[in-house]
C-alpha cells in the first residue's frame, strides 16, 4: 500500500500537468476512470494485482479510453500509474487531487444533511453564509437524512457545523452538565 504523501505527490502531478490546461474537466475524466474501476472487483484486480503486466494493462486502459473519452494528458498520466505501480490507489488520488484543485481555486465543497428536501432558496442563503465563512465559493452537495432531527448538519472539508435539534440539545446537556 502506498503512503498517503505519495497519493498527494500524484495528485499534484496529475493537476499539474494533465490538469493544467483541462482543469475540470480531466477531474471529470479521472473521476470515470477511477468509479468504473473502483465499481468493479475484477476491474480493480486487474490493475492493481501484479500477475499482469504495465503493457497488458496499459491495453486495457486503451479499451477503457474507448468507453470514457479520455483527453492525452489524462491516459498519459494513467499509464504513468500503472509503470508506478500505484493504480490501487485511485480512489485516494483521485481525493487528493480534488482537493487540491478546490484549494487552488478557492473552492470548497459542502455536505449538507437535512431530514427533508430544502428549497432552492434555503440553500443560497446556506451557500452564501459558508461562502463568507470560508472566504471560498461554495457547492453545495445535498444529502437527505431522515436521521437528522430537525436542522441541518453541514460538513465543509474539516469543519462541521451542526444547527439541527440533537446538536443543540447535546449542547444543552452539556451546559446543564458543566454549571
Amino acid at each position: 500500500m502506498k503512503k498517503k504523501h505519495q497519493y498527494k505527490k500524484y495528485a499534484k502531478m496529475f493537476l499539474n500537468h494533465a490538469g493544467a490546461n483541462h482543469g475540470f474537466e480531466a477531474l471529470e475524466q479521472f473521476g470515470a476512470v477511477r468509479a468504473l474501476v473502483e465499481s468493479n472487483r475484477e476491474i480493480r484486480g486487474f490493475f492493481a494485482g501484479p500477475q499482469f503486466t504495465a503493457e497488458e494493462k496499459k491495453a486495457a486502459l486503451g479499451h477503457l479510453d474507448g468507453k470514457v473519452k479520455l483527453s492525452g494528458p489524462v491516459l498519459k498520466f494513467l499509464n504513468y500509474l500503472i509503470d508506478a505501480d500505484a493504480m490501487d490507489g485511485l480512489d485516494e488520488i483521485m481525493s487528493a487531487a480534488v482537493a487540491l484543485y478546490l484549494e487552488r481555486h478557492r473552492k470548497a465543497e459542502a455536505v449538507v444533511a437535512a431530514p427533508v428536501e430544502l428549497d432552492k432558496g434555503m440553500l443560497e442563503r446556506l451557500k452564501a453564509a459558508l461562502g463568507r465563512i470560508t472566504g471560498k465559493d461554495v457547492d453545495i452537495k445535498y444529502v437527505k437524512d431522515p436521521s437528522v432531527l430537525g436542522g441541518v448538519l453541514v460538513k465543509v472539508g474539516s469543519m462541521m457545523f451542526d444547527g439541527s435539534v440533537r446538536g443543540q440539545l447535546r449542547l444543552l446537556k452539556e451546559e446543564l452538565i458543566k454549571g
